[in-house]
């Protein structure tokens, strides 16, 4: 049987070199200047007004980076739906990384390594270790599915294992499937600061989850880490800061423009 690492070297791979690799162009797609909004929703794709990079707004709080037109078309077919905002507007919503394939889309590899590997949940990349496996799991033209990503984007994924440590889950294909399901990305648990301090005084969230603080105050504010591990820096009013916890613990905080605020987050 012929191994689909053998059969790659055949399958011409082109890649699409950007002028900056912080988002996808998309100044094709647009004919005359767009308005700008500061609507936006948790799955909306967004730009700002300089420059025509695109991003993921994840119920999470964060926007997410596609890295590239590829990556970009595995999950859309244009540019239709994204929502223009100002550059000002769009700089306040913080960067929480990279887009990866959407999986079942497409098989991936680096020029430096010839296995190929198929794109699973968050970017859990399996080997493809066969010709056989590669047309059971994108049928027989399985060779026109496999992109070059380079090396400075694969540590977007993960090396998980064999295509066949998945079992059955593959069927999904990636249909229905959006950016916030691929990343398991929730809404963020909110803090409201005003001058009576924090609202709520204490939040339990789990592990990789975040959390909004939002001045709803005249005067500036903060969270600040008693540890020293983490903080938001200075939230003028009407701003906000998404900070993101990955480990279990007790993170307890201050405001450090009033110490009599105080607050804690308790992380399962």
């Amino acid at each position: 049987m012929t191994h689909v690492r053998t059969l790659v070297r055949s399958v011409a791979v082109g890649f699409i070199t950007l002028a900056a690799v912080v988002g996808v162009s998309a100044a094709l797609a647009y004919s005359q200047h767009a308005e700008a909004t500061t609507t936006i929703s948790s799955g909306d794709l967004i730009r700002g007004q300089s420059f025509s990079a695109v991003y993921y707004m994840g119920a999470d709080g964060y926007r997410y980076v596609f890295p590239n037109d590829k990556t970009y078309f595995t999950w859309y077919s244009n540019f239709d739906t994204v929502e223009w905002m100002s550059d000002a507007d769009l700089g306040k919503i913080q960067i929480g990384g990279n887009v990866t394939y959407k999986p079942g889309v497409k098989m991936i590899k680096i020029n430096t390594d010839p296995k190929v590997y198929a794109v699973h949940e968050n970017g859990a990349l399996y080997w493809v270790d066969s010709e056989a496996t590669a047309t059971t799991l994108y049928g027989s033209a399985w060779n026109t599915r496999i992109d070059d990503v380079a090396d400075a984007f694969f540590s977007n994924y993960t090396l998980s294992g064999e295509s066949e440590d998945v079992g059955g889950t593959w069927e999904f294909e990636g249909m229905g499937w959006t950016i916030n399901l691929d990343k398991s990305l929730v809404v963020p648990e909110a803090f409201s600061i005003t001058s009576d301090g924090y609202s709520p005084l204490d939040a339990t969230i789990e592990a990789g989850q975040t959390v909004r603080f939002t001045n709803n105050d005249s005067v500036n504010h903060t969270a600040t880490g008693d540890d020293g591990s983490w903080g938001t820096g200075t939230i003028l009013p009407g701003g906000n800061f998404v900070s993101r916890f990955r480990t279990s613990g007790t993170f307890t905080f201050t405001d450090s423009y009033d110490a009599s605020n105080t607050g804690a987050i308790y992380v399962e």
